[in-house]
């Protein structure tokens, strides 16, 4: 979602938003802004569209005297994207500016209260409200901190706002509900931003804000307090391992290429010390102490809930455990049936996804454990789950999800590994073959993405012009059809649907026709012939087939994609790359914009 970041400190304070801004491009925006005071004059730039936009305008102001400020890149809830409703926000007295991520829900109430006090709005957000009233706490209070803290209190939703005022330069003071916020301790500087990436240049010395707390930074100080009674809290300072590097493309045209090439070192990141090449004993010390759960409810969205339908597969037939994969949005909402034997298995990405968080929440209300599977650390997901599984991906920057799915489908693979032996439902048998098995799939993937591209860019010559595909497949792989069809759908805005074989003729078979083509994952294993026959009744009707399949299965299809057969489920592995790399290239070759596709955020952090 939105991109935050406020800084303080000693050097010129624009050049450093800007660029912090620029790391959070990933998060999604459609304009962006910054704040910021020089010779007593509260200066506001925004503009509509992307960064360059902004940066126009910033080239031709006054600004290099400024040491302080905050910047923000919007993506539109309330109000149009255009200038007017872009961040920062100022109140009435041009005084005090406000950057926010986040919805106020109870913003319509607080406008009309507000108008009746002589207030006017230039904008349709919630933000102006907020910082409106915050100048109105601003007469009841001793302190900009204290009227913060009275504006807050009146608020409902969610939120992550750093503010600024005129009449304390240099001193900025963030506060977060429900959406993240990260404070960054550097020397004779300080930052506070959405996410890491923003300040890494300059420090790697981190503070995670929870909810309901406050940070108040000078270049030479910050404090943590409790948002509603301005209490101190002591916080601990982590230090991150990843540097900028690892957040750069290094050479590839789109972070998404890169973090798909990325695909064979998480595999073998997410095995470092979790399984033993001697014994073949797999080793969660996450979940040491623990026993395997009764019944497990995996909540997710998008990308990752594919993740929870591939290992639902795996967990229930390796530790016959019974698993209900639930869409968190759904999950949230439902009158659930929950109790204090059965686990909930949170699956983010981010670790910050509002409906993923909902309804951890909910279920930790319940009396439910709560395992989160996340790959941020200090996220909130990882903060509040009972235990926490890190995937170990490193940082992802493309919007489009691509070696994050690839590191959780890894750890998923691993817990029915460490559940079914735990349980004695595992046969030695599938425990050495798929222990040895993954530890031989980094070096698989490495020798093969290179051929998977390349086949990639001849199939998306073929098929860019389709204006809609179906993907279909069977057990381990319907899962894989849906991603494959969700990661069209993201990059290239090809319309696609992803089906489970058995479906199509219960309704998608009749939209067949030459103009349709269909994807489909026909692989070596007991489902083939029921796949085979799917297919066939596809070329009855005169739809084009591209068949990713295994060398020497008997299939006619209009393009064949032959990728090699490894041991059972691990085949998904090597699928996963090649619908990744197909969506790419059909993305590329149409001049999309792979990394940052229209109206979608990295995280979603609202509801």
């Amino acid at each position: 979602m939105c991109g935050i970041i406020g800084y303080s400190g000693h050097r010129p304070a624009v050049p450093v938003l800007v660029e912090g801004l620029r790391r959070l491009e990933y998060r999604g925006y459609d304009s962006a802004g910054v704040a910021y005071i020089e010779n007593n004059e509260l200066t506001l730039l925004r503009a509509e569209g992307k960064l360059s936009a902004l940066e126009s305008k910033v080239a031709g102001c006054s600004h290099h005297m400024a040491t302080s400020g905050i910047g923000h890149t919007r993506w539109a809830t309330h109000g149009v994207p255009v200038e007017r409703n872009a961040h920062p926000h100022r109140d009435n007295s041009g005084e005090l500016a406000l950057i926010h991520n986040g919805i106020i829900e109870n913003y319509q109430e607080q406008r009309q209260w507000l108008s009746e006090r002589g207030y006017t709005f230039a904008s349709e957000t919630d933000t102006e409200v907020l910082v409106n009233l915050i100048a109105e706490g601003r007469k009841h209070t001793e302190t900009l901190q204290k009227a913060l803290s009275w504006a807050l209190e009146r608020v409902e939703g969610a939120y992550a706002i750093a503010l600024m005022s005129i009449h304390e330069p240099g001193t900025i003071y963030a506060a977060r509900q429900a959406s993240p916020l990260v404070f960054g301790k550097g020397i004779g500087e300080n930052f506070v931003a959405s996410d890491i990436p923003a300040f890494l240049p300059y420090t790697r010395e981190v503070v995670f804000l929870e909810d309901g707390e406050m940070v108040t930074l000078t270049p030479s100080s910050w404090e943590v307090c409790d948002a509603r009674t301005l209490a101190p809290i002591e916080k601990e300072v982590h230090t991150i391992t990843w540097d900028v590097q690892a957040a750069q493309k290094g050479g590839y045209k789109h972070f998404m290429l890169k973090e798909i090439s990325e695909q064979p070192k998480v595999v073998a990141d997410c095995l470092t010390g979790r399984v033993d090449a001697a014994s073949k004993a797999v080793t969660l010390s996450e979940l040491e102490g623990t026993t395997p759960p009764k019944r497990l409810h995996i909540l997710a969205c998008g990308t990752s809930y594919h993740a929870g339908l591939w290992g639902m597969n795996l967990i229930e037939s390796w530790a016959r455990i019974p698993v209900r994969v639930e869409i968190a949005s759904e999950f949230r909402y439902r009158d659930l049936l929950l109790d204090e034997d059965d686990v909930v298995l949170a699956i983010s990405q981010s670790g910050e996804t509002a409906d993923t968080l909902a309804g951890m929440r909910r279920a930790k209300e319940m009396g439910a454990t709560v395992i989160g599977l996340c790959n941020v650390v200090g996220s909130s997901v990882s903060r509040e789950a009972d235990h926490v599984i890190y995937t170990q991906a490193g940082p992802e920057i493309s919007v489009a999800s691509t070696k994050a799915l690839c590191s959780q489908m890894t750890l998923l693979l691993l817990l029915a590994l460490h559940w079914g032996r735990q349980k004695g439902t595992l046969s030695a048998e599938v425990e050495e073959r798929a222990v040895t098995g993954v530890m031989g799939i980094p070096g698989i993937l490495e020798a093969e993405l290179p051929r998977m591209r390349e086949r990639a860019q001849e199939l998306s010559r073929k098929y860019s012009a389709s204006r809609s595909f179906m993907f279909l497949g069977r057990g381990l792989q319907f899962p894989l059809a849906l991603e494959g069809a969700l990661k069209l759908k993201e990059i290239s805005y090809i319309h696609a649907e992803g089906y489970a074989s058995g479906e199509m003729k219960h309704g998608p078979i009749a939209l067949i026709d030459k103009e349709f083509p269909t994807f489909a994952l026909a692989l070596h294993d007991d489902l083939f012939p029921k796949v085979k026959s799917n297919l066939e009744e596809v070329q009855a009707r005169d739809g084009r087939i591209i068949a990713l399949t295994h060398p020497g299965l008997d299939i006619a299809a209009e393009d064949v994609w032959v990728i090699p057969e490894v041991w059972g489920p691990l085949n998904t592995f090597l699928v996963l790359p090649c619908l990744q790399l197909f969506s790419y290239e059909v993305a590329d070759y149409l001049g999309k914009d792979v990394d940052q596709p229209r109206n979608l955020a990295k995280s979603v952090t609202v509801e």
